[in-house]
């Protein structure tokens, strides 16, 4: 694949943009009408817990995709299979650390309709997003990524 003007992953919206969408139509159900779904003793440290979490892979991920010098960003072309970093543990490691983040937020807020609302923003990101990467991956880089992608976890 050359790089044209569509070589990249065609996802369907940002990653970010994804996960705050999911995020703000819960938050803004909860300040309508607010239902928690954990005792307040446990939702607030879990919460900041996964929050703190989120950071590890949130953190060095993308550094090491700029330290490779290939796209941060999925409406971008990819240069390089990356498979050092938290990238030797999970093929997504940012979009992990974008769900433990808003986990995190869900918990931190006890907020039942943010924490109903993950499971479509994650089919969301697998359909669109990450489906639509894989294949991309696969034709730009053949058996290197199906090696990759062979003995790294999608997620964890």
């Amino acid at each position: 694949m050359n790089s044209s003007e569509n070589d990249h992953a065609g996802v369907v919206a940002p990653p970010p943009l994804i996960y705050a969408a999911g995020l703000g139509v819960g938050l803004t159900l909860h300040w309508l009408a607010p239902i928690g779904f954990l005792p307040r003793t446990i939702a607030r440290p879990l919460g900041w817990l996964l929050i703190g979490l989120a950071a590890v892979p949130g953190l060095s991920a993308p550094a090491t995709l700029l330290r490779s010098q290939t796209a941060l960003l999925p409406h971008h072309s990819t240069t390089t299979i990356v498979s050092n970093g938290a990238f030797k543990y999970s093929r997504n490691p940012i979009y992990l650390a974008f769900t433990l983040l808003y986990a995190g937020i869900a918990g931190v807020v006890n907020s039942l309709w943010t924490a109903l609302l993950l499971p479509l923003v994650l089919v969301v990101m697998q359909r669109g997003v990450i489906e639509r990467e894989e294949r991309y991956l696969e034709r730009k880089f053949g058996a290197e990524y199906t090696q990759y992608k062979a003995r790294v976890r999608r997620w964890i």
